[in-house]
């Protein structure tokens, strides 16, 4: 089995019958993260997120209604990892995984985007090699990094 990444908060989704993307929001756990340095945002998305967990809960206009308002609900979920319980009971979401809504179905509503994204931490710097990191950014010499706080204009340096 190829690998997949497992579903956190903030993941994208969209519906087969809707025509915009909703943000997946983790409503029935505080306490498993993933891709997340500070352990604060990025809750592991599971099989007990059913309902209303969309951060609009909406996939715009849904043409098994007659491109009326879609009312994004998750009754169940399917294709997740077995293998693992979370907390709550729910059994982790992964990239393949599907829910079902009562309007459109089993499977219309896919996931898009897992939701991880990299963050750069202290460590990546304490461990990177000077000349790998030059050879990928030769504008900043990874051993003269002072503080590794990312703010909108970059990397704070000495």
């Amino acid at each position: 089995m190829a690998e997949k990444h497992i579903i956190v908060q903030g993941a994208t989704c969209r519906c087969m019958f809707g025509n915009v993307p909703d943000k997946l929001k983790v409503l029935t756990h505080k306490r498993e993260y993933a891709n997340d340095k500070d352990s604060a945002k990025k809750y592991i998305a599971s099989t007990k997120d059913i309902g209303s967990t969309f951060e609009k809960n909406t996939f715009g206009s849904c043409s098994k209604q007659n491109n009326r308002p879609c009312t994004a609900i998750v009754t169940e979920w399917k294709d997740f990892y077995e293998k693992t319980t979370l907390t709550n009971g729910g059994k982790i979401l992964l990239e393949n995984s599907t829910a079902t809504c009562p309007i459109g179905g089993s499977g219309c509503i896919l996931i898009i985007n897992h939701g991880q994204v990299a963050e750069v931490g202290k460590k990546n710097f304490q461990n990177a090699k000077p000349v790998i990191g030059n050879s990928l950014n030769p504008a900043v010499d990874i051993r003269k990094v002072k503080d590794t706080t990312i703010y909108g204009e970059g990397i704070i340096l000495e």
